[in-house]
């Protein structure tokens, strides 16, 4: 059924408005929107509102940066959003219970912080709200991604769904950002909060006729299954000592990283300035250590235990029912789950190794290609991204008004539009094609920078060639804004595609059944490599200046590029060794499953 819907869809513009008809595709811009709004208030304009304030020193702002950990380390509970269930919510969809109800706490912290005036006898309340608003934005965060991949079918693909995400976030980052500046320069911050709060609850509300998961399939397949409704107890499957041994193994790295982060967290916001732990200290020496804890050596586990089951070593024997395959004499029905420990034992070990297992399981040895890809393909314009200002603030001098008008507006359109387009490339041309041209794209815009940073010559003359200049200076610019515009439009059409292309790919890779610990953990990956880099990265910058780090930035984006040939090579000779054409990316949701 699904291969003859794919049949008849076209690819290319067709596709996309069937897709848009879609109530889904609908609801997954509203999610996009619900996922950058709280993201650019509390980590970017909750700044602005402080320094307005007066009386807030810079080293206490500098304490709510670490709000932003929560979305750095959300992988670490992922895992349980996968798996609890809200009393009463539940009834709303394994996804939506979660969904609904963090962004319904975001609202309610951001009306709350709109009652509060930030001062140093309210500094601990107003952190306290912040830091419920992020930690709910970053579960949310989770909870929509794996929705994605759960509702995604043959018309509103994982390709469309994807960039309609990325746009409601682009615009959420508007309306957050430069939109909330103007209102509070004219009704004031706690307006500003009041109603951008109301408009999360707003959100909320709306998304309780969100379509979800089919939760009904899925209870009923676990009823089928009785005492065992993960299938771990049946002939094959690894024996309930050895899954044990790997559960408390993984489980100890996860709750060692989890309690880490945890306590660097309290300790930075309960005590006095002089007693605070140096946040970029603790992301440089604890970060690589929280990834081998959380990824590296679960991982190991995992690929063990796959290797294992599959030379059938430390694994249920065959019933005798099954005669040839006696191994112990042992009926199956010894190993069931005897206990409710014995339940426990195995919800756990499905929120915390197999989704671990299914990765390795499905992509083997080529686990190592697609790590390394995630690592490097955004790397670039996360690092960047932090020395984007004081590039064009410090070194080349532009106003702030004029830096708002190119990167906060025509900045933001450019990347709207290489979304748009990134989305018409996902459905026209491919995936794998779209992911390399985004991350070759990403790269060599780079170099416009680079020009910019030697004084911008190459970047103008293009932009007086095409009639650019001409069209700024009759708006009431000149010349050198025309340039920066010029510059900043290149890369974030660029990025616009790549990011499209990206978030499809991490979305495609990922199985249904473990979607919301599996993207969390990819996605985090890129978060952290970013964050990690910028130290060096800032003291390179002050060395030997831009140019040679736009230069660098771009051999990294062609290594990005590098990686992605190899694994668009990998897809197609796995399409080809099976015998059958692999699924289309252009009309496919989801190859993983």
């Amino acid at each position: 059924m699904a291969a003859t819907a794919a049949k008849k869809a076209k690819p290319g513009w067709g596709a996309v408005l069937a897709a848009l008809k879609q109530p889904k595709t609908g609801y997954m811009l509203l999610f996009g929107f619900a996922a950058g709004l709280p993201y650019a208030l509390v980590l970017g304009t909750l700044y602005a509102w402080l320094s307005d304030a007066g009386d807030i020193d810079l080293e206490t702002m500098g304490v709510f940066s670490l709000i932003g950990l929560a979305y750095a380390f959300k992988f670490l509970w992922s895992p349980a959003l996968d798996r609890i269930d809200i009393p009463f919510v539940n009834k709303l969809g394994k996804r939506k219970q979660w969904i609904v109800t963090a962004q319904l706490i975001i609202g309610g912290a951001l009306v709350a912080l709109s009652f509060i005036t930030p001062s140093n006898s309210t500094i601990g309340v107003f952190s306290l709200l912040a830091g419920l608003a992020a930690f709910a934005s970053a579960t949310q965060d989770v909870v929509i991604d794996a929705w994605r991949v759960d509702v995604a079918d043959d018309v509103a693909t994982i390709d469309i769904l994807s960039t309609v995400y990325q746009m409601g976030y682009r615009i959420a980052a508007l309306v957050g950002g430069a939109l909330a500046l103007f209102s509070a320069e004219r009704v004031g911050w706690p307006a500003t909060y009041f109603g951008m709060g109301l408009t999360m609850l707003a959100v909320g509300f709306a998304g309780l006729w969100a379509p979800d998961a089919n939760a009904s399939d899925i209870a009923a397949e676990q009823a089928a299954l009785g005492d065992d409704p993960y299938g771990l107890r049946k002939a094959g499957q690894m024996l309930p000592r050895v899954r044990l041994t790997a559960l408390a193994i993984v489980g100890l790295l996860w709750g060692w990283a989890l309690v880490t982060v945890g306590v660097f967290m309290v300790r930075s916001l309960s005590s006095n300035p002089d007693a605070r732990p140096d946040s970029v200290e603790f992301i440089s020496n604890m970060g690589p250590l929280i990834v081998i804890a959380t990824v590296v050596l679960p991982a190991m586990v995992a690929a063990w235990l796959e290797s294992a089951r599959k030379r059938g070593k430390y694994v249920i024997p065959a019933g005798i029912e099954d005669g040839p395959g006696i191994q112990s004499g042992k009926p199956i029905s010894n190993y069931a789950a005897q206990s409710t420990g014995d339940r426990a034992m195995d919800h756990l070990y499905r929120a915390l190794v197999l989704p671990l297992t299914d990765l390795i399981g499905r992509l083997g040895w080529a686990i190592i290609i697609v790590i390394a890809l995630v690592l490097t393909y955004r790397i670039t314009d996360a690092i960047w991204g932090t020395f984007a200002y004081p590039f064009y603030l410090g070194e080349l001098e532009y106003t702030k008004d004029e830096v708002a008008v190119a990167s906060k507006f025509f900045g933001v359109g450019a990347l709207l539009f290489g979304l748009a387009f990134g989305g018409y490339l996902l459905t026209a041309i491919g995936r794998m094609v779209t992911l390399t041209l985004g991350a070759f794209l990403a790269a060599i815009t780079n170099l416009l920078y680079a020009d910019l940073a030697l004084g911008g010559a190459r970047v103008q003359a293009f932009s007086d060639m095409v009639g650019f200049t001409w069209a700024v200076d009759a708006m009431g610019g000149d010349d050198r804004l025309a340039t920066l515009m010029m510059a900043i439009a290149g890369e974030n059409i660029a990025v616009g595609i790549a990011g499209a292309a990206f978030v499809a790919y991490l979305s495609s890779i990922v199985s249904k059944g473990y979607s919301a610990v599996q993207y969390a953990l990819l996605s985090s990956l890129t978060l952290l490599v970013g964050t990690l880099g910028r130290g060096a990265l800032g003291q390179m910058i002050e060395e030997r200046g831009y140019y040679d780090v736009f230069i660098l930035t771009t051999l990294i984006g062609l290594g990005a590029v590098v990686l992605c040939i190899i694994e668009w090579i990998r897809q197609a000779r796995l399409g080809k060794a099976s015998g059958v054409v692999a699924p289309d990316p252009k009309l496919a949701g989801d190859p993983a499953e």
